[in-house]
């Protein structure tokens, strides 16, 4: 058995829509798996969680809008990989429990702040980007945390993401243009945002949902007061929710395969 009570995926267990996997494995998640709990003490789950991999590549290993099949490996040399790309984890939510320029706002709010960080911790609040670098230059994760008017806030991430597809200015358009051969796989931003389940981050035109009032990224996006937190908190949370269930109904089971043939 595997350490969520499924079966047990070993090192590399590769699969797409179409795999005769589903005749005898039952692909189930726990939305509320908190990925501290097989991570060693004092270490990062995006590096070290077995469970995160396995549950990366149970819900991403599917068809991309592109007609390819997105079949991830779990090699032990690479984080999780495909065809020539290579991927990291990366969180979609962020406390900012650990950012000493927050120290006085996050004493203020740190009950919400605790509340924020387990539930970042659980399948909603994750995803993947491409790892390596290319020209030496910086990759999406470190340019979306390190720029202050998107400060790891993956609302406006997803926000420099449709604009990279719209040919519109945004605040992540060089790193973005750098990996245009990634996001040529989604074809557009809905095929983007529909194969890692972010619909509930975009109404029905497919734009964005932010957390906080867009301003068009005029200023430091990290929150100003205990209110803006507070209210930041609330969707963020809302939104790892939603998310969380909606992986849930998107893996089939066993059983559907078998229906199925």
């Amino acid at each position: 058995m595997g350490l969520d009570g499924g079966a047990d995926w070993g090192a590399d267990y590769s699969y797409n829509h179409s795999s005769e996997l589903y005749g005898i494995i039952d692909l189930m998640i726990d939305a509320g798996f908190d990925f501290f709990s097989d991570t060693p003490s004092r270490k990062d789950p995006h590096t070290h969680s077995l469970m995160l991999r396995r549950y990366y590549q149970m819900l991403w290993s599917k068809d991309l809008p592109s007609g390819q099949i997105f079949c991830l490996s779990m090699a032990k040399e690479k984080y999780l990989h495909w065809s020539k790309f290579t991927m990291s984890s990366d969180a979609i939510s962020d406390s900012y429990r650990g950012d000493k320029r927050m120290a006085a706002l996050i004493s203020e709010v740190k009950s919400d702040a605790g509340e924020l960080f387990t539930l970042g911790s659980t399948i909603g609040a994750y995803t993947i980007f491409l790892s390596y670098r290319v020209d030496r230059k910086n990759t999406i994760i470190g340019s979306r945390g390190m720029n202050a008017k998107i400060a790891d806030r993956f609302d406006l991430t997803l926000e420099s993401v449709r604009r990279h597809y719209t040919v519109d200015e945004s605040q992540l358009p060089d790193v973005l243009e750098r990996y245009n051969n990634y996001f040529e796989l989604f074809v557009d931003f809905k095929g983007y945002v529909d194969f890692f389940l972010l619909q509930d981050l975009v109404d029905s035109e497919y734009f964005v949902r932010y957390f906080l009032p867009f301003d068009g990224f005029k200023r430091n996006r990290a929150p100003a007061n205990a209110d803006e937190y507070r209210a930041l908190k609330e969707a963020t949370a809302a939104f790892i929710q939603a998310r969380g269930q909606r992986m849930l109904a998107s893996l089939p089971s066993s059983t559907d395969y078998q229906k199925s043939q």
